[in-house]
């Protein structure tokens, strides 16, 4: 009988040093040390030394995926890892936007790649990082700030109306000034008679003028007159016309 339960007491014993071991000695203890290499495809290789199933991998996209010109990398692994160090190697010319991590990291580069250096310990295995290849933050910046697209708007207006302020003033002096001789203060018919007179290179009489610009006598001798006075032509009778031909100057 005291033997019984000597054997119920080491039974008991037994069974509560199992209860107590049984959560560590059933648990994984997980780890790696591992090298990340992903192609400007999106193609995913790990190699390196770790225990934890299927992780080692090569030529994968399992891992990436792309959203427009912005790419994601996403390894989350949820089981506890005593230990892991990683070395992630972003294709060359790329630029990261943000990343998250478990542990520390640290990023340098190196021969135009981004390179991510992460370790952890007990903790879950996971880090995602977003990146752009072949465009800085800088261009992205430029190329979609309603800001800058407006200032830009702004400055090709700007530009467009002095533009045609210049180009009106050519027209102006133009107008105002023809092989030399002055045109401003001339009213309209005046500015005919003296382009007539340029164009033609001879002397003309009123009758020509009249004919040429099919305006009325009168307007013709008038406008003639002002000219005249003016000090842009000269009259020369010559029997019973009068020939018309530019002031020398």
């Amino acid at each position: 009988m005291e033997l019984t339960k000597i054997y119920k007491r080491i039974f008991l014993c037994n069974l509560l040093i199992l209860i107590i071991f049984l959560p560590t000695t059933s648990a994984q203890d997980y780890y790696a040390d591992v090298t990340i290499d992903v192609d400007s495809y999106g193609f995913v290789t790990i190699d390196g030394t770790t225990n934890y199933p299927d992780l080692l991998i090569k030529n994968t996209e399992i891992y990436t995926s792309k959203k427009q010109s912005y790419w994601l990398f996403n390894i989350t692994k949820d089981e506890n890892f005593t230990d892991f160090v990683y070395v992630l190697t972003l294709p060359e010319g790329s630029s990261i936007n943000y990343i998250k991590t478990t542990g520390s990291i640290r990023i340098e580069e190196d021969q135009g790649k981004l390179i991510v250096n992460g370790f952890g310990e007990n903790v879950p295995f996971a880090i995602q990082v977003q990146y752009q290849i072949g465009i800085s933050t800088e261009e992205e910046f430029i190329k979609f700030d309603p800001v800058f697209i407006f200032l830009i708007a702004v400055i090709i207006i700007l530009i467009a109306i002095l533009a045609g302020i210049f180009v009106k003033e050519i027209v102006k002096t133009y107008d105002l000034k023809e092989d030399g001789y002055d045109f401003k203060g001339l009213n309209q018919r005046q500015k005919q008679i003296m382009k007539l007179l340029i164009d033609k290179k001879t002397p003309l009489t009123q009758t020509d003028i009249q004919r040429e610009l099919n305006i009325p006598k009168a307007a013709v001798s008038r406008n003639i007159r002002g000219l005249e006075l003016k000090g842009l032509i000269e009259k020369e009778q010559i029997g019973m016309s009068n020939l018309i031909r530019l002031k020398k100057i």
